[in-house]
């Protein structure tokens, strides 16, 4: 091997990237069931896309609101490629709580009211969260005929800033989809 080909295999700290910027490090929150391989997995997007990882804060013992495992990543990639991991996280179904310096700024509530055991809650919440720029921060079911009855569900949805309108549209077409009715909370009005 000559000496050219060391330098070039060898990267440091002052090499810069194929696409001409220093690697930064980015945080990166997820939300994990708990079950066998799911770390893993969604460890894989970040690999595939050129993140380097530096560390993992896993904390089984801390569940979630909805019973899920809080997992923080601290990758180090071009700033041109963390949106790409960030994407590729999602496309694969792993819920990013935040990714780097973005954060859910704005918290909205609402209620839907109809049949949501039969129209599949979980699927219900999956599509929400899949979809839009929002996770689900809280869940209150109410269900007292059980299967076929009545019930509500109070979903506290973070957001990114910005992006409550977009989250409420995509809300309202899946409960049209499923016959539920949506109660939003109303906007206070200064005179």
């Amino acid at each position: 091997m000559s000496d050219t080909d060391e330098a070039v295999s060898t990267p440091t700290d002052e090499t810069e990237t194929d696409g001409g910027e220093r690697p930064q490090t980015h945080t990166i929150r997820l939300e994990l069931v708990d079950k066998p391989g799911e770390l893993l997995s969604a460890l894989h997007p970040i690999a595939d896309n050129g993140g380097n990882l530096l560390s993992i804060f896993h904390e089984r013992g801390n569940l979630t609101p909805r019973g899920h495992i809080p997992v923080e990543v601290d990758v180090e990639c071009p700033p041109d490629r963390f949106e790409t991991i960030v994407d590729a996280l999602r496309a694969e179904g792993v819920n990013v709580i935040q990714a780097g310096a973005e954060r859910y700024g704005e918290e909205l509530s609402l209620l839907l009211v109809g049949d949501i055991v039969d129209t599949d809650l979980s699927d219900t919440l999956q599509r929400i969260e899949s979809s839009t720029d929002a996770t689900l921060a809280d869940l209150s079911l109410s269900a007292p005929e059980g299967r076929g009855g009545a019930s509500s569900a109070r979903l506290r949805l973070a957001t990114r800033t910005g992006r409550m309108d977009d989250v409420f549209a995509h809300v309202r077409e899946i409960a049209d989809e499923k016959e539920l009715d949506v109660i939003e909370p109303l906007v206070e009005v200064s005179e």
